[in-house]
């Protein structure tokens, strides 16, 4: 409550120079009348709003309540100054009081329309899912052809849908003219609880990802309903898709304001703070804006492994078989221009690091899919036909821009200048035993010491890291200057970048 006085005491502050002023500028007498006359109305105003409980907590309160409340203070503050200022003997007119009142009730208005946008928007937090814990699970219930009538059903179900070519690779690659599968086309998640468990071998989910509400959500519950290695289809029009039509049907120069705009409002409008609620709930979560990395990094977070892709036109279908239990379903940031990231430091304890995003949301889930697809890591360039980077993201890789945030990790102490990169979990268990062992009994850094040695294969990074190591344990201080000099010298002649 003390609060909300202060506040409306400082709106009268503002309100009283705003008349003030407005009287000097007309060259009128009387000023310290009116100011004693303003003060005199603030404590009136106040005095009303303790009487219509205006000041009770605005969690506590309706928008309409404290309108209302508000105006039924300046209303009755209103009618006083209209029957008493005329009475005074100091000649004050009553319009200029008049309008102090207004002016404070109109930025009370905005006071209040701020307040609860603020309280509309901050509740768009939404409880994590339970994932309950299971055994090996497996199918239910013998497999069994279908009917030719059931099959013609189905047929007729998925042409609704979509077109001839889809129904002939779903049925050839997805069976679906077995009784083990079953076809989904509802947007709502919760269509998937009516399932039995473990009925199905086969979920074909015929709802665009654009369109469907709580995607994390409707994985996770898809994920309890199949038994282990049960095949999961679900398909998405790919945001590619989108940016090369734009760009085919406006013109050069045009098609590139028409994108930026429709990325803004696509991807960068639902991420903001106090726009994502909004947002939501103008558009119900429809036609939202997918990247080929999204979708397979929540699949991957949601326990599935991605077996194919099979691209149909405007539309991409995955085919994904239930791996293990999903990750703990927590309400993650991962859209933001600015992330944390946990990685291995020393004594392998887990460390909150800061940079610019440079890959699309749930990257990091899909790295080993991404290395195995290409034949390993390339230590050069991670970069090169990554499709989990975005466009502004190898721009700031290049130059380094992604890694200024974890300057603040080093005032903070958590890494040094020089020495090994820190790890994600993921990447950190791909490494033998005993470099992680090496790795752990020292701080990470911030300049890498393969920025020197080049290493084209892990195991050359393997050896480049481990070389490094030996020679820090040994001479700490020499070795750390050598390598930052070396490695200037590599970044600034040898044309190196941020991998």
């Amino acid at each position: 409550m003390g609060r909300r006085i202060i506040t409306d005491c400082l709106l009268w502050f503002i309100a009283t120079a705003i008349c003030i002023l407005w009287r000097l500028m007309a060259a009128k007498e009387n000023v310290s009348a009116y100011i004693l006359l303003f003060a005199v109305m603030m404590a009136v105003w106040v005095a009303l709003g303790l009487l219509s409980r205006k000041y009770r907590s605005y969690r506590e309160r309706w928008y309409w309540q404290e309108m209302l409340s508000m105006l039924f203070t300046g209303g009755c503050l209103m009618l006083l100054v209209w029957q008493v200022v005329p009475r005074l003997p100091w000649s004050l007119s009553e319009k200029v009081a008049m309008w102090q009142v207004g002016i404070v009730m109109m930025l009370d208005t905005v006071v209040i329309l701020v307040k609860h946008y603020w309280k509309y928007a901050c509740q768009m937090t939404v409880p994590p899912m339970q994932i309950e814990q299971r055994e090996n699970a497996v199918v239910s219930r013998p497999d069994e052809q279908r009917t030719p009538e059931s099959v013609e059903t189905i047929h007729q179900t998925v042409l609704s849908l979509t077109t001839e070519e889809d129904y002939l690779m779903l049925l050839r690659e997805a069976r679906l003219d077995s009784r083990l599968t079953k076809i989904v086309a509802n947007r709502d998640r919760f269509s998937f609880l009516s399932l039995q468990n473990y009925s199905y071998s086969t979920i074909v989910d015929l709802t665009l990802l654009n369109d469907a509400k709580g995607i994390n959500k409707r994985f996770c519950i898809v994920n309890q309903k199949l038994p282990d290695n049960g095949l999961y289809v679900c398909c998405y029009r790919p945001q590619q898709y989108v940016k090369e039509k734009i760009m085919s049907e406006y013109p050069r120069g045009v098609n590139y304001i028409v994108y930026c705009a429709w990325f803004f409002y696509k991807r960068i409008l639902p991420r903001l703070v106090l726009m994502s609620r909004l947002y939501y709930d103008l558009t119900k979560g429809r036609k939202r804006m997918l990247s080929k990395a999204e979708v397979l990094g929540r699949l991957y977070y949601c326990g599935f492994e991605v077996e194919k892709i099979v691209p149909m036109g405007h539309i991409d279908y995955v085919f994904a078989r239930r791996h293990s239990q999903p990750y703990d379903q927590e309400q993650l940031k991962v859209y933001g221009p600015l992330i944390k990231l946990p990685r291995v430091c020393k004594n392998k304890e887990k460390v909150l690091f800061y940079k610019f995003r440079t890959m699309h949301p749930y990257s990091e889930y899909i790295q080993k899919y991404v290395f195995d697809r290409r034949g390993g890591m390339n230590i050069a360039d991670k970069s090169d036909n990554d499709f989990r980077i975005t466009t502004w993201g190898r721009f700031m890789r290049r130059y380094w821009i992604d890694e200024l945030p974890m300057i603040w990790n080093w005032l903070k102490g958590d890494v040094k200048l020089v020495g090994v990169r820190p790890l994600s979990q993921t990447m950190f268990d791909t490494y033998p035993e005993w470099l992680q062992d090496k790795r752990t009994r020292c701080k990470p850094g911030l300049i890498p010491p393969f920025y020197i040695d080049h290493p084209k294969t892990f195991e050359e990074l393997c050896q480049s890291e481990s070389k490094y190591l030996d020679e820090y344990f040994e001479h700490p201080v020499k070795t750390d200057i050598k390598y930052f000099f070396l490695t200037m010298r590599s970044i600034l002649f040898g044309r190196m970048h941020s991998a």
